[in-house]
């Protein structure tokens, strides 16, 4: 009897911040394994993943912070009844490698450790707006403005830790622990933890909606849970 083979479905296309570009790569592989539907995920800085959604670059499924998503839904271009948050995401701090580690059990010697830096890191994204503020609310953004370097969009902090253009830096865990050459010192503490919730949303151009459901239920499912843990994040 002659059979037919069912040919494969096109990849569901998406894009990304870099902040969930590790754990993407794990997770839509494992899917892709699993279910046998390919996906492929663009990661690249948050600001560039609005600017070409709001363009009308054709995706089906976009990931970023809840909040960046908010405004894509209200902009239009997100389904709301799509929105599903996936992990919660802790900034860490780093060093390079070799460098002494600073003391970071406190408010007060976080503070310090920034005070005596004598260059510090942050990125574009939603960690780098609230490390913004906090140093505004401790009254030393002045006093500090002339050595921080802002990390480009797409560029790791750790990669300018680890060259040594930058000797604190702040991000993201799951965007440092891949980088090699630099020393994590570990979380901020609770009373000034910044945690970012990312999201995804199917676009409202999507034609593939049920397929890119049945990946966000996989995406946000206890089976992710294990690796989004590995990759430096916490599930929801």
């Amino acid at each position: 009897m002659h059979t037919t083979a069912t040919a494969p479905s096109a990849p569901l296309v998406g894009i990304s911040s870099m902040a969930t570009r590790q754990l993407l790569a794990e997770l839509t592989a494992a899917y892709a394994r699993r279910h046998g539907q390919a996906v492929a995920i663009e990661s690249v800085g948050g600001v560039e993943v609005a600017k070409r959604v709001q363009a009308g670059e054709a995706f089906d499924v976009v990931i970023l912070a809840s909040d960046a998503i908010a405004k894509l839904v209200a902009a239009g271009h997100l389904r709301a009844d799509s929105v599903t948050d996936l992990v919660h995401s802790g900034v860490a701090m780093a060093v390079r490698c070799g460098a002494s580690l600073p003391d970071i059990r406190s408010e007060d010697a976080v503070r310090a450790a920034v005070l005596a830096a004598p260059t510090l890191g942050y990125s574009t994204g939603p960690s780098g707006v609230a490390l913004a503020q906090l140093f505004e609310r401790w009254g030393i953004a002045e006093q500090i403005k002339e050595r921080i370097v802002t990390a480009p969009p797409g560029v790791s902090v750790g990669s300018l830790v680890a060259s040594g253009d930058v000797a604190l830096g702040f991000q993201q865990r799951s965007e440092l622990i891949h980088v090699p050459g630099i020393a994590i010192v570990g979380g901020l503490p609770g009373a000034i933890q910044i945690t970012t919730t990312f999201a995804a949303a199917i676009t409202t151009g999507c034609t593939r909606s049920a397929e890119v459901r049945a990946l966000l239920n996989f995406l946000a499912s206890n089976d992710a849970a294990e690796a989004k843990r590995r990759q430096g994040m916490e599930p929801v």
